[in-house]
């Protein structure tokens, strides 16, 4: 069987970019890889030269994603940019911003800026012009490189930035002011959306119509996204192989009726009804800005046009490998989005299953086809996204059974059926009418099934065995000739996982303490086997966004949640953890205003659960009229023998009054006021002795934290130190009579320790 070139140019480029993604940053490696695979094209046959240039393509756009970073000694610095708006979107009190570089300057004695290429921004500055998409604006920014928080089962913000080609993140400086150099170019696109902020239609209307047909999804507010992530039909709303099969299918149907008047005699034989189809693919994919959901979507369009022209036509497999080759020697840094091998795998699923069966005849027929594929489809697309995100929505099959349908053969119909209607105004307001009274039906529906459904995320120990359980149901069901035993056996043990205990049980006296990445800003979580407490929520930021809502699903109970004080770095998430989540108790300094009603945390409040003791060691009750960081409730913990102590942010004179309380040496300090040089002084920290300091401190921080002379003043003492901004979540696990195990999400060299 001959091989072809679609498969080894895939397996290549899929190659080339998988070293690239493994070596990581390092321009040295990337060099000394070329070389070698030079050197080893040289000693092979001259047939395999270009399934090596492949690779090394592969490899490097993979990594020139890592080398057009923002430098580190960029980082915190002012750089003055002029770009090109790529997109734009609201947050609160101001607006993000996405910016193609066209030229960056870097203050002097710096490194340079060059190869910075695409920048994600706040801007909270603009208070008469407004930056709009294809506009070119001058500003200075300041930058840092891509990062994000890393927790425990949660999403990677920073690789998320990086396989989507964003070089640096910041926010835009007020002084000197932005100035806009340039006005967007005619855009169709940005065009057809202005046209549609003019209709008389709802705003949730006018949002959904720009991300059904323009691919404009910054337009959709949190809310509509997280009811789409949490009913399983995200992919309804990203322009899609749904929205461009359907324009390219209604341009072929119009075309070949066109064909059959125009040559009635061998109408079935004319090429240029399937061109004009490629054609509306291509041209609809640009008009919704070429994104890579898009893009894939043309370009197996386009192969299936081609398939099923029949003219020198390869079949299904050799097509799938082709549309797959193509994606990825455009796209190389493709090969690290989920969304690729979901799309691919749903078609590759859609062949093994319909391959050899004939096609389906009449309306019955067609139904029968739909409802086969949709339920096949379920397991095998659930157990990818659980790998991939982490998440499952329970009631996504029956969802989608219902909604795909709906969505193909009404909604997007009458969506683009509104713009083919626009030169008729009464006419596509009519179109888009019903689409609105449509979508009104879809989103209650996907409201109740929701509330009634909830999404599901199970514990990460449940991943890997509940994937395989629907991969081998998908299998079992969708292969001929499998075992009827097989079969209902599988159905029955996919049905039974998730009503498997949701976490192993803790020992009697095992506590889990995990110090969590929130930026800058302490959350901790106190774990045993009965007991689930909070030290703090973690911050809320000026944009609205609180950490705290990416740790844990929805519906958690917490049976004690203690908020040190009530800044705002402390004391942001207290709305998210009421709103979403169940709390017993919440307790905090008695004259602190919170957003839900609490008891006072006092000197000397004690209590004990599964073996492991509580005490509040200040403030005092006459602490009402001291500061907010002084009257920060302190929290102490005995497992063992071993102590644990969390000071808030207390001050030092706070702390000297806190150090006959300290029984020496403590097996972990959460550092107070996240290393400031406020706190931690000399005489608590010689009392406190502690083999482990903790730093609750977000990354660049502009305060400092933690301070020089604090590490200065931990080393000395011989502790060990960690920090969040640079370790990600950090986990302590104390068991009475066993050593203390500590670990981070982030593994990073510590010269000069014994940890």
């Amino acid at each position: 069987m001959r091989v072809g070139l679609a498969m080894p140019t895939a397996l290549s480029v899929m190659a080339g970019g998988a070293l690239g993604g493994w070596l990581g940053p390092g321009g040295n490696s990337l060099w000394l890889t070329t070389l070698l695979g030079m050197l080893l094209l040289a000693a092979v046959r001259g047939r395999y030269c270009l399934w090596w240039l492949m690779a090394c393509w592969g490899l490097v756009a993979v990594q020139s994603q890592w080398a057009n970073q923002l430098p580190l000694g960029l980082t915190g610095e002012d750089v003055r940019v002029e770009g090109r708006v790529a997109e734009t979107q609201q947050v609160k009190d101001g607006m993000r911003l996405l910016l193609d570089v066209q030229r960056c300057e870097a203050p002097a004695r710096r490194p340079a800026c060059k190869g910075l290429e695409r920048v994600r921004v706040s801007a909270y500055a603009f208070a008469d012009v407004l930056p709009k998409p294809g506009e070119r604006w001058q500003m200075t920014l300041r930058l840092r490189p891509p990062t994000g928080f890393m927790n425990p089962g949660t999403f990677d913000f920073a690789h998320w930035l990086w396989r989507e080609g964003i070089h640096a993140t910041g926010y835009v400086r007020q002084d000197p002011p932005s100035k806009r150099l340039t006005a967007a170019p005619f855009s169709l696109r940005q065009q057809a959306h202005a046209g549609l902020q003019d209709q008389p239609l709802a705003p949730r209307t006018k949002r959904w119509l720009a991300a059904l047909t323009l691919g404009l999804g910054d337009q959709l507010v949190q809310d509509d996204w997280e009811l789409l992530n949490a009913s399983g039909t995200t992919h309804l709303v990203v322009i899609s192989g749904l929205h461009v099969g359907l324009v390219a299918s209604f341009v072929l149907l119009i075309a070949r009726q066109a064909a059959r008047w125009v040559s009635p005699g061998n109408w079935r034989l004319q090429a240029w009804p399937w061109w004009l189809s490629g054609v509306a693919a291509l041209g609809y994919a640009v008009l919704a800005g070429m994104a890579p959901p898009a893009m894939r979507a043309m370009i197996m369009t386009v192969v299936g046009l081609w398939v099923m022209s029949g003219r020198h036509a390869p079949g299904p497999w050799q097509g799938w490998w082709l549309a797959l080759a193509a994606v990825l020697m455009l796209d190389p840094v493709a090969l690290w989005r989920p969304g690729l091998w979901l799309s691919f795998l749903a078609v590759a699923w859609l062949i093994i299953i319909w391959q050899g069966r004939p096609r389906p005849q009449g309306l019955r027929g067609w139904g029968w086809a739909l409802l086969r594929s949709q339920l096949l489809l379920a397991p095998l697309m659930a157990a990818a996204v659980l790998i991939a995100f982490g998440r499952v929505a329970p009631a996504a099959p029956l969802i989608n059974l219902i909604a795909v349908p709906f969505m193909s053969l009404v909604m997007v119909p009458l969506a683009l059926l509104g713009w083919l209607l626009t030169p008729l105004p009464y006419a596509s307001t009519a179109a888009w009418w019903l689409f609105e009274q449509g979508l009104e039906v879809f989103y209650t529906a996907l409201e109740y099934a929701v509330v009634h459904w909830p999404q599901w995320e199970p514990p990460r120990y449940l991943h890997l065995p509940w994937a395989l359980g629907l991969c081998v149901t998908a299998l079992s069901w969708g292969l001929p000739g499998m075992a009827a035993w097989l079969r209902r056996g599988a159905l029955v043990a996919v049905i039974v996982v998730p009503f498997w205990p949701a976490s192993p049980r803790s020992a009697e006296g095992e506590l889990i303490i995990t110090v969590y990445d929130v930026g800058q800003g302490q959350l901790v979580e106190l774990r045993s086997a009965d007991y689930r407490m909070l030290v703090d929520t973690g911050p809320r930021y000026r944009s609205g966004f609180m950490p705290i809502e990416t740790l844990w699903p929805p519906g958690q109970y917490f049976d004690r949640v203690m908020v040190s004080h009530g800044d705002s770095d402390h004391a942001g998430g207290v709305q998210a953890l009421r709103d979403q989540h169940r709390v017993g108790e919440w307790r905090a300094p008695s004259s602190e205003p919170l957003a839900v009603a609490s008891n006072a945390c006092e000197r000397g409040d004690r209590w004990q659960r599964d073996g492991v003791s509580y005490q509040v060691l200040w403030p005092n009750a006459e602490q009402a009229e001291a500061s907010a960081n002084d009257r920060s409730c302190v929290l102490a913990i005995d497992v063992g023998g071993q102590r644990v102590v969390i000071t808030g942010d207390v001050g030092r004179e706070v702390e000297r009054r806190l150090v006959g309380d300290l029984d020496a040496p403590i097996t972990a300090l959460v550092a107070g006021h996240h290393g400031s040089a406020s706190s931690s002084g000399p005489q608590f920290v010689r009392a406190a002795d502690p083999r482990h300091v903790i730093f609750s401190a977000g990354r660049d921080n502009p305060f400092g934290h933690p301070s020089d002379t604090v590490v200065r003043r931990f080393r000395e003492q011989g502790s060990c130190l960690w920090n969040t901004a640079q370790d990600g979540a950090v986990q302590l696990r104390l068991m009475p009579g066993a050593a203390p195990e500590i670990k981070t999400l982030r593994q990073v060299f510590k010269p000069r320790q014994r940890c």
